[in-house]
Parts: structure tokens; sequence; C-alpha cells
């Protein structure tokens, strides 16, 4: 009798074990099917955001076929190619004292530049950062421009007896206005609408450097604008003054634009007398770019649907700051959906449409140490996820690396596609010319992987011998310091001076 209990007991441990076991490699095969899955997301993640070498020459040859086509007419292209009248680049021989009004957003600056001319370049700098008052971006136009000189009055009370002007002689100011404008002179300019949430609708169609005049007068300043330009012109500016190798200037931040030099010549639409520089420089608006050959995926088309302005910007949704961080998260959200890669409950903070910020995205790619401690911690503080595997915090990496390689490739490509409209893509015999490409904007200075793979890409594409004359260098705050040097070039009493 005992025996057949023991023998009992023996049995049912014998099938208990067996099923723990079976439940276990049941386990273990659905969590492998799971990961199988994810890594079938990345993988095709992957493949679609190639950017082999023939695609980006591809790529660059669009390019170059919508700058001809923007140069050519109005609305002939996706790229808007916009005459910018700036025909004159500061050359480092400017003098005297300038002003710039940076206005971009929430806040704007108020910059004074002190230049020394051709051997004491630039003197002194001084700037004020003031914030604007949410009422008044909704406001009126009146009310925003008299805040703005205002506060231009004020920063000019404070200024000691060594900026004072010679009798006569106005106080010179450039202008920087980074929202839509149909430029129609140097110094004149009305607004197309407003962006960066600010809606004031009796400034659009307005010229806004007479607005700013009318509410600089009515605080009694003596003061003239000589330039209203863009960040992107801006920058071009300021790495003209510091190198006069400077023809292209990029910026890489929020968002993305490009502007260049080009011969007066080589633009159909310009129906004025050709400037005496035999040179104008373009503002780009190269964020609107678009190709059949742009590598776009299923998450590139639904952000681009979701968007305020969808079919607009395809060029900037891939390689710009806004977005590369939400193409990683709608990457993660698809394979929490579909593979469970997060457990079995989809985070759902993760759902949320900008949530993972492309500096947390490049933090998370900058990533050394042995553990990914970083990654785990942004993926906690941000996403709302404990408890990630190592191997889980890998992928996440490897995902970050294909959505900037992308983004810093693509970028590389269009940045080729101006140097070949502008015949420096290649290098003639006894031609030691250089060309100096000035970048600026935090994607490019802040994410070392972005910036060091846009290089190398732009090395491989151009080859050894071109890339030689070639140079990227970093000119911060272009968008102030270059409307004060473009307010210098283009001076009203430099003519008289000279």
């Amino acid at each position: 009798m005992e025996k057949k209990v023991v023998v009992a007991v023996v049995c049912v441990a014998a099938v208990a074990g067996a099923v723990a076991t079976a439940a276990v490699v049941k386990r273990k095969m659905k969590m492998d099917r799971r990961w199988a899955k994810a890594m079938e997301i990345v993988k095709e993640m992957q493949e679609k955001c190639g950017t082999p070498i023939g695609k980006l020459k591809q790529v660059a040859d669009a390019m170059v076929v919508e700058m001809h086509a923007g140069l050519a007419s109005e609305g002939g292209s996706k790229l808007k190619m916009l005459i910018s009248y700036v025909d004159n680049l500061p050359t480092g021989d400017e003098k005297g004292l300038f002003y710039a009004l940076d206005l971009g957003g929430t806040n704007f600056r108020v910059l004074r530049v002190q230049l020394g001319g051709k051997d004491g370049g630039l003197v002194s700098q001084e700037f004020t950062e003031v914030s604007i008052p949410p009422n008044l971006m909704i406001g009126t136009s009146d009310a925003l421009f008299d805040y703005i000189a205002a506060e231009l009055a004020k920063f000019i009370a404070q200024e000691g007896q060594e900026f004072e002007l010679p009798p006569g002689r106005q106080r010179e100011l450039g202008f920087t206005f980074s929202f839509p404008v149909m430029q129609t002179s140097i110094a004149s300019g009305t607004l197309v609408r407003w962006t960066k949430g600010f809606s004031i609708d009796d400034a659009v169609g307005l010229d806004v450097v007479a607005e700013l005049t009318k509410a600089m007068k009515r605080q009694g300043l003596d003061m003239s604008v000589s330039a209203l330009v863009n960040d992107t012109v801006g920058t071009l500016a300021g790495g003209k003054y510091s190198s006069k190798d400077v023809a292209v200037a990029v910026i890489l931040g929020t968002g993305s634009n490009a502007a260049y030099v080009e011969s007066a010549q080589a633009i159909p639409k310009w129906h004025g007398d050709l400037p005496k520089s035999g040179e104008m420089v373009i503002n780009m608006e190269w964020g609107n770019f678009r190709s059949s050959h742009l590598p776009l995926t299923e998450y590139d088309h639904a952000m681009d649907y979701e968007s305020l302005n969808p079919g607009e910007q395809i060029f900037e949704k891939l390689i710009s700051g806004m977005y590369l961080g939400e193409i990683v998260r709608r990457v993660l959200l698809k394979m929490a959906e579909e593979a469970a890669f997060f457990g079995d409950i989809v985070p759902p903070k993760l759902k949320t449409p900008f949530i993972l910020r492309t500096p947390d995205m490049s933090a998370m790619h900058h990533d050394t140490s042995s553990d990914l401690i970083l990654v785990e911690k942004k993926m906690k503080d941000i996403l709302e996820i404990c408890n990630t595997s190592l191997q889980t915090r890998k992928v996440v990496v490897e995902l970050c690396n294909i959505v900037a390689t992308r983004g810093s490739r693509l970028a590389a490509a269009g940045i080729l596609g101006i140097l070949k409209k502008i015949g420096r893509d290649t290098v003639k015999d006894g031609d030691e010319q250089k060309t100096v490409i000035a970048m600026d904007g935090g994607l490019f200075e802040h994410y070392g992987e972005y910036s060091k793979c846009l290089e190398n890409t732009l090395t491989e594409l151009l080859g050894e011998e071109v890339s030689k004359t070639i140079s990227i260098e970093h000119a911060s705050d272009g968008s102030g310091l270059g409307a004060a040097l473009l307010a210098a070039s283009h001076s009203p009493y430099l003519e008289a001076e000279n």
C-alpha cells in the first residue's frame, strides 16, 4: 500500500514538473515570438530608412532641379528660392556702431555691435533678451511693436557716451524676423502669416519694417532699419564676416533651412536691375523640398498626416530636431502594440505625440555606459517604462541611430545639391578655390553623432580630392550678429563715405 502511495506521489510530482516546464517553454516561445516580431519591425525600419550613396546622389540631383525651377518663376517649385535682396555680404571692412533686433519666437533680443573696420574686427558686442507677454502675442500690431520699440529705447537709454553718434547720423538696425514674409526690398517685407503661437490678425499683409519704424518714432527713437533678414541669411552674413570663403549657410535646429550666394544672372525671376556685386543671396526655404527619392516610412506618412501642415515641409520633417524624437516614439509605439516590446500593457505615455524630444533621443544615442544607464533613466522619467532589460535598451539606441543617420545623410545630400548648383562640387586644374559652409542650430551643435555623420557623408559624396576644398564651420548666433552686420553692409551712409 505504502509503495503505491509513493509511486502516486512521484507520478503527481513528475506531472507537475512537466506542466511547469511546459509553461516555462511556452512562455519562452511567446517571448521569442514577440522579440522576433519586434526585431522584424526594427529591420524593416532600417531597410526603409536606407540611404546608400546612389540614392543620396539622386536626392542631390533632384534638389538641383527644384532649385532651377524655383529660381525660374514664383511658385515654380516646392522650393520657394526667395530673393533676399541681400547683394552685399559683409567684407570685414565695416566700421561703426550697429544694432540688431532678433524676433523669432516668444523672446526677442536687442544687440549692439561695435565694428572696428579692416584691422579692428568685432570690437564689442552686447545684448539683452526680453520675453514677450502672452497677451501681446494675440493682441494688435501696434501693441506688439510698441512693446518692442520701448525695450529698444530702454536698451539705448542705458548707453554710455562712447556710443554717441555724430550729429545728423541715425542709428541703424538689422531686423531678423523669423516668420513668413514676402520681401520687397532689403528693408521692407509684408507678413504672410504668423507661426510659433503668434496670432495678430491686423498685422498680416502689413510691412513689418514700416510697423516697427512707426513704433520707434512713437518712442522718440531716431533709428532706421537698414536690413530685414531671416535667421538663415543672417547666419550666412555672420559666417562671411569671419571667413571670406563662406558661400552657403545651413540651419539645423528645431527646423531647417539653407541660404547661399547665387549669380544674379542665374535668377530668371529677377526683373530689376542687376546688383553691382553681380550676386544675390537666395533663401531656399529648403524644408519644403520633396522628391520621390526621399526614403519615407509609414511613420513619416502618419506623422505628416497628423501634423498642422500635412504635405508641407517634408524634407524638414526628415532631418530637423522638431521631428527626429517623434519618429523614434512612433516606432517604439508600434513595437509595444504589435510585439508587446515593453510587456503586456502598452505604456500610456508612449501614446503621447512629441513626448520624446530630440535632445532626449540624442542623450540616449550618446550613452556610452556599459549598462546604458542613461537610456534606462530616460525611458523611466519620460515614458514611465521601468525595468527595461539591457537588450531592450540596446534596441532603443539602435532606433535612435537609424533615424539620426537617415536625417544627417539626407542633410548632407541637400548640401551636395547646393554645391552642385553653384559649381563647387568639382575641382578644376589650378583652381585653389575654397568653400566654407556656415552651420548653425541646436541639432548641429549639440547632437554629435548627427553632425559627425553629416560631415562624413559629405566627404563620401564629394570624394577625397573635392572634400579638401570644402569645410563646415559652426557659425553661432548668426541670427543676431548677422543682422547687425547686414545693417552695416547695406548702410545708406556707405556710398557717401566711399
